[in-house]
């Protein structure tokens, strides 16, 4: 499942119409929300990925990667992150990033942490003229997560023989990115130490990377073996409104089908909300959204949750070596919408409550009793 360590006083606060089940005492300056260097809030929410059935989460530390890492080459700075205050905000989104390691270590969980490295910043990839070793900002984020890797090897996954890690290459995907990203894995050797996997959002709108580009979808899509990407998030909608049908992607390697990637809502292609009537935005025709049945989509079938259960569909069809579910707490706009039924994350709420935990809890238990009866 994707997770977010980014909040804290000097990190990242929330939005303002989110009321966490958790509040932490040094957030209340700051509105309310929690500190994910909170104690608290890192053996509750250890428990609650726990109880939903997650193996492991995907860390994401994706943005701004040239600011926290490149931080002593001040011709770089000046570009990705010129106030201070925010280069301060991010390496404390890096520093609570970092923590997990030692702090679920700490707690002895099964859970376990795959990081995901960002590589689709404009300066990711350039090369850093102070670095005595001329390395890349994407380098020197592999490098700080490798130490912690080696220093807790038990929080690892480990996938072809090395420890996973993943960077996110950006959406839309830019193949000379790409290129560039694999350039430095394979001049600095991280490749030889790591496996790394590239992921991208929204493959299921860039037929330019699919096994097959002319392809009208009826079902799940299948990427290009020359790219092999795994999906951050696809859109899901075939209830007919245009300009659907969108269908998940999966990468298909040697052994399999390495990667599904589920949501609890998903965005149109224009966001969430589009026209605007009786001075209420309303939901894009083609979003795809959390709950079912309160009149907002035509063809739903068996009610809460319809969009997680049809990309769960799939999974127990593909039966993927890794299943991701999108996601646990990044409550951030637009991406994820400003209400409950837009909103993609499954950590409890007080709006909300617990329902979207208990889907996950439904549909992975399902999944697994399934995959273990074939």
């Amino acid at each position: 499942m994707e997770y977010e360590a980014w909040f804290g006083p000097d990190a990242v606060n929330f939005q303002p119409d989110v009321t966490l089940c958790m509040q932490s005492p040094d957030m209340k300056s700051a509105g309310g929300g929690y500190d994910s260097a909170d104690p608290a809030v890192i053996a509750q929410h250890v428990a609650w990925l726990h109880q939903m059935g997650v193996d492991a989460v995907t860390a994401d530390l994706t943005n701004n990667v040239s600011c926290i890492f490149d931080g002593d080459n001040a011709d770089i700075i000046k570009h990705t992150c010129p106030d201070p205050q925010f280069r301060a905000s991010q390496l404390n989104i890096r520093n609570n990033t970092g923590n997990l390691y030692p702090a679920w270590s700490a707690l002895k969980t099964p859970v376990k942490i795959i990081p995901m490295l960002g590589g689709f910043d404009q300066y990711a990839v350039t090369q850093d003229a102070s670095d005595s070793r001329h390395r890349t900002a994407l380098q020197k984020e592999a490098e700080y997560f490798g130490n912690l890797m080696v220093r807790f090897p038990a929080m690892n996954v480990v996938y072809g023989r090395k420890p996973l890690m993943l960077i996110y290459t950006g959406t839309p995907v830019d193949p000379g990115r790409v290129h560039a990203i694999r350039e430095v894995l394979r001049i600095s050797g991280l490749d030889r130490d790591f496996t790394f996997r590239l992921i991208a959002g929204y493959l299921d709108s860039q037929p330019y990377f699919w096994a097959d580009p002319n392809a009208t979808p009826a079902g799940p899509i299948a990427i290009s073996a020359q790219y092999g990407f795994w999906s951050i998030v696809d859109r899901i909608n075939f209830w007919g409104a245009p300009p659907a049908p969108y269908y998940p992607t999966y990468n298909l390697s040697a052994s399999g089908i390495e990667n599904l990637t589920a949501s609890i809502a998903t965005a149109g292609q224009n966001g969430w909300t589009c026209a605007t009537t009786q001075g209420h935005d309303s939901y894009c025709p083609d979003a795809a959204l959390r709950y079912c049945g309160e009149g907002y989509q035509n063809g739903c079938r068996t009610g809460d949750y319809e969009t997680l259960a049809e990309f769960m569909f799939y999974a127990r069809s593909l039966k993927p070596t890794f299943l991701i579910i999108n996601q646990f707490n990044e409550f951030a706009e637009p991406d994820e919408g400003s209400d409950a039924n837009s909103n993609n994350d499954a950590e409890p709420t007080r709006q909300w409550g617990y329902s979207a935990m208990r889907a996950v809890i439904d549909q992975v238990t399902r999944y697994r009793t399934i995959m273990a009866a074939q």
